[in-house]
């Protein structure tokens, strides 16, 4: 054990941006555990006076009898997810933040014995399953529960990182219990049973996921006992399997624990609002315990390459894709980051400007994007080596033309050798990350704890938050040493498609069960490949990029005090061709703004065929627009371009020096441009393949299905393809004149612009687009089902993906139609309602019954039970739980935003509702304040209780490819089974829109 001093610590050794008010203090503890303790004084920047240490009190009460499991998360991303969050309601005039916590163990998957692939990971879940001091298995995630916070965890190939947020009076409490994972988890066997069908029903998320599908490819097909040569993830099989080996799974986890959970190769953050001191008080009380052990990371030994040269693998995709993946190791490189010069490679190799491969090959028709450089997940940036891809998503033709391809990446390379490093392109990288750095935005607390425990595990303290930002040392030599690597022999091809050649010669990857071909690649290509004849001389370096910023000056500080002490857009234009919202930035003091709008295009939703043609012309607008862009998103100015139903939504933002300028460039050519025929059949292409890949998750499929129901206008992605196979460039070019006809435009400027500059902006759109305002009767209005009292429907259908194993149901629930001041008070008793029920239901059916690794939805006969239980539940829930539940939801809605996008994003989904309640989470607090527990329970058995004429319900189930849909269709007895949607629909009644 452990003694409880300090042996180190320093106040003045991070790196922090001139703008971050944060204070740092790393300290180590005799037991060699390193901490990052960081005080954020807008924690408590409402209530300076407030006893800090209360928290403690609540943990008298410490074997409360509690319900919650905790949410586990791997590092798997769901693909669909948007990077712009849209963020539950906070309120505008809070000041208050969480308080959050992380640890980084520097252990990972390639710690796994070969005969138990998976106990890293399986080890990531056992740690939430109770501990010495705290020995329920619900204990630490119920605390979270009760306090406004949550939890996540995920392991990586060589670190497991665990982190959560709370309510900011909590965070000791918290502690606590976070405490114990690393001092005395209890590892119980009948806990571990339970979880490992929790660690194969997340393997089994994954199973129809190409990337994960490739991933477990390039790891089965590396060389024999490397250590890559494994299976990370871990299922019910690799685990299972080696408990009936004989192997005693409960020894070896309790063997990786004790190998390496140990102080030297922990890296804890706290972030808090109280004073360093008492910060540091309390993990050396509470983290002294943890065993003491040496600074010294796992090493691995590698003999030779990870992959055989000279080969190209063919997996077949479950989606309907082409990409070709170029692979080249490099040295691990962890110890050169001052100098990145692999990511000065991945800006050439990735460019999408004129001269760039990128361009060169969709001017050819062979690709329609491409992405390089190291990617940021462990097996790309391990110890062992770098891991650089260059991923290339191809057309039809494209896959055709590889081998071509693969030599013109060559020419490049070839170039790249030949010109020499180019100083000022490093420059420019350098001035980008010093500005991202100077001026960046926060994350919300738990994020912001999770990458800087990462971060000490790969930095130095002076360098854990500079270090992914610092371009410092110019290295041409380590550049040209770099590019030494880029040759064939060094070379990993992988395509991936569902164009797979129906060879005998298939392999089968034994985890996945993907279905693979290996073919050798001819010695005169890899000669060809190796050195070039000729270099194609539209290939070339970038320009100068003219969208780096200059003026990074604060409008706020040179503005009236009644601008700046405004809280919410006002509306400065309202004219009928616009109408314009504004709001100047006085919180975060950014050179940043964030200009977002909607445009109403005239008859894009009339019908299917319009709507088709009204999507063809965006991806073929973001196809024409996409140099520009590209260029101004490397200087940390991005653009979006997507479409809503009869709506292009643009949004333009980040720093605001240039950004008329692009809005400018984007908005001339979306007025005059028309698409080329080549263009034309390229696009046309891709967007039939995206309609064919929709619905391929089951989750994403039950959302769709809801959504076909309960909205009036409602393009089935089976109609849009039927259409779009017969629609010609003629079709096309006929439309878009009508379709720019007539606007409607609604936007937003909020950020580091003067009132006068945001006017400009509206006037570039007046400028531009000086055309006939669209009427409001000829906007496309969204109208949704009215159930009828005591509805009970059930709309079943088939999973998309025939090998799909994984069902889900979704239980739909209609409510009131929400009318003037009653909105906030039934919101609130919604969100109160989910936050008390969010733990049981997720320790219920996913931890005890095992249902599933997602649990928002479960088979329908147990989510009933579960619904009809609630009365018990909520009945039991004592005065002190109910006010905990209460605040912490309260916590949640006067959260301070992390950053100048999380509020505007508040504000626009506001506008784009058409509610323009600005202030509706402070609304919804005060609404809260008078809500009692006999208020939930009456809004339950109102609304959700099936013998309660205002109980509407219908459950979408999406079936797995091992379900029987007609056996199933038997047991619903008292249902209404939707047979014929569009008879079902026409025979309804609608809401009036409010949008």
């Amino acid at each position: 054990m452990g003694g409880n001093g300090c042996v180190w610590s320093s106040d003045e050794i991070v790196i922090k941006s001139p703008n971050d008010k944060r204070l740092y203090r790393v300290i180590e503890l005799e037991n060699r555990l390193c901490a990052l303790l960081v005080h954020d004084p807008e924690i408590y920047a409402d209530d300076s006076s407030k006893t800090l240490e209360n928290s403690t009190e609540e943990d008298e009460e410490t074997f409360d009898d509690q319900d919650e499991d905790d949410e586990y998360e791997d590092e798997e991303e769901d693909d669909e997810n948007d990077t712009e969050k849209e963020v539950k309601g906070k309120g505008i005039f809070s000041q208050t933040k969480k308080a959050a916590a992380a640890m980084c163990v520097g252990m990972g998957s390639f710690c796994d014995p070969v005969e138990a692939q998976g106990l890293a990971h399986f080890l990531e879940h056992m740690l939430f399953m109770g501990s010495t001091e705290f020995p329920d298995e619900n204990e630490y995630d119920s605390y979270l529960s009760k306090h406004g916070g949550s939890s996540n965890a995920y392991t990586e190939t060589e670190h497991t990182c665990y982190h959560f947020e709370i309510k900011r009076e909590f965070l000791k409490g918290a502690l606590m219990r976070f405490s114990q994972f690393f001092i005395s988890p209890l590892m119980k066997v009948e806990a571990m049973e339970r979880e490992v069908l929790a660690v194969d029903s997340e393997f089994n998320q994954a199973l129809q996921n190409d990337a994960c599908r490739l991933q477990q490819l390039q790891c089965h097909t590396s060389q024999l006992g490397h250590a890559f040569n494994k299976f990370f993830w871990g299922n019910k099989k690799s685990l299972i399997d080696a408990m009936e080996k004989g192997i005693n799974l409960r020894e070896q986890i309790m063997k990786l624990y004790m190998n390496y959970y140990q102080g030297g190769l922990m890296k804890l953050v706290v972030i808090g609002g109280e004073p360093l001191d008492t910060l540091q008080s309390w993990v050396m009380e509470l983290f002294a315990n943890v065993r003491k052990g040496p600074q010294i990371k796992p090493q691995f030994t590698v003999e030779g390459t990870i992959w055989k040269a000279g080969k190209l693998f063919r997996l077949e995709a479950v989606k309907d894709v082409h990409v070709l993946d170029l692979t080249w190791t490099l040295p691990c490189l962890h110890q050169e980051y001052l100098k990145k010069s692999e990511d000065y490679l991945a800006h050439l190799l990735g460019h999408e400007g004129r001269g760039s491969l990128h361009s060169f090959l969709k001017g050819r028709g062979w690709a329609t994007s491409i992405s390089a450089g190291v990617g940021d997940e462990g097996m790309h940036r391990s110890s062992i080596a770098y891991i650089f891809v260059m991923s290339i998503h191809l057309t039809d033709s494209g896959l055709e033309k590889i081998f071509d391809i693969i030599g013109f990446v060559y020419q490049y390379i070839k170039l790249l050798r030949q010109v020499s490093p180019q100083k000022w392109i490093f420059k420019e990288l350098q001035d980008i990350g010093n500005m991202e750095f100077r001026f960046a935005e926060e994350q919300p607390q738990d994020d912001y704890a999770a990458e800087l425990a990462g971060n000490l595990l790969i930095y130095p303290a002076e360098h854990v938050i500079y270090g992914d930002y610092m371009y410092e040392v110019w290295d041409e030599d380590m550049i040209k040493h770099l590019l030494g690597f880029f040759m064939p022999e060094n070379m990993r091809i992988d395509v991936v498609s569902k164009s797979f050649a129906k060879s005998q010669d298939f392999h089968y990857e034994p985890w996945f069960g993907s279905r693979y071909t290996e073919e050798d690649i001819s010695p005169s290509l890899m000669e060809l490949w190796r050195n070039p004849p000729e270099i194609d001389v539209s290939l070339q370096l970038p320009s100068q990029n003219g969208f780096i910023p200059t003026d990074f000056s604060i409008r706020a500080n040179d503005i009236s005090n009644d601008l700046v002490t405004v809280t919410s857009p006002t509306c400065i234009i309202d004219e009928p061709l616009i109408r314009f919202w504004y709001k100047l930035d006085n919180t975060f003091k950014l050179p940043r703004v964030n200009t977002y709008f909607r445009i109403n295009l005239k008859g894009g939703y009339d019908n299917v065929k319009n709507c088709i043609l009204t999507e063809l012309f965006i991806h073929l607008l973001k196809d024409e627009l996409n140099e520009i862009i590209y260029q101004a998103s490397v200087a940390k100015l991005e653009t979006s371009v997507s479409i809503f139903s009869d709506k292009l939504e643009l949004k333009v933002y980040g720093f605001n020096d240039k950004l008329p300028v692009l809005l400018s460039k984007v908005l001339a050519i979306a007025k005059s441009f028309l698409p080329s025929d080549d263009r034309f059949k390229v696009i046309k292409e891709d967007v039939v393949r995206t309609l064919k890949n929709t619905n391929m998750k089951p989750l994403s499929h039950s959302s769709y299905l809801r959504l076909q129901v309960l909205c009036q206008s409602f393009y089935d992605v089976d109609e849009k393809l039927s259409i779009l196979h017969g629609l010609s460039l003629a079709d096309l070019m006929a439309f878009i004149p009508e379709l720019r006809s007539q606007l409607y435009i609604e936007g937003l400027c909020h950020g580091n612009l003067s009132q006068e500059e945001a006017i400009h902006i509206s006037n570039i759109f007046k400028s531009i687009f000086s055309v006939q305002p669209l009427p409001i009767e000829m906007r496309h209005q969204e109208r949704v089902i009215c159930l009828p009292s005591g509805a009970n429907l059930v709309r079943n259908v088939s999973v998309k993906n025939k090998c799909e194993t994984n069902s889900v149901i979704e239980l739909y629930f209609q409510i009131e139609q929400e009318k003037g001041m009653e909105l906030t008070r039934l919101k609130a008793l919604i969100d109160l309602f989910d936050e008390i029920l969010e733990e049981p239901f997720f320790n219920q059916l996913r931890t005890k019954e095992q249902l599933g690794y997602v649990v928002e939805c479960s088979p329908r006969e147990r989510i009933d039970n579960f619904i009809s239980g609630l009365d018990e539940l909520l009945e039991g829930l004592d005065d002190e739980s109910f006010e905990n539940y209460r605040s912490g939801l309260m916590a949640k809605l006067l959260e301070k935003d992390p950053s100048l996008t999380y509020e505007s994003n508040r504000f626009w989904n506001q506008i784009t509702d058409k509610r323009y309640m600005f202030d509706q989470s402070q609304k919804e607090a005060e609404d809260l304040k008078t809500i009692k527990k006999n208020d939930v329970i009456s809004w339950y058995k109102t609304y959700l209780q099936q013998w309660s004429p205002k109980c509407r319900r219908l459950a979408v189930r999406v079936w797995g490819c091992n379900t029987n849909i007609k056996e199933s269709e038997k047991h619903s007895k008292s249902a209404l089974v939707i047979e014929d949607l569009t008879a079902f629909k026409l025979s309804s009644e609608f809401y009036q829109s409010l949008c």
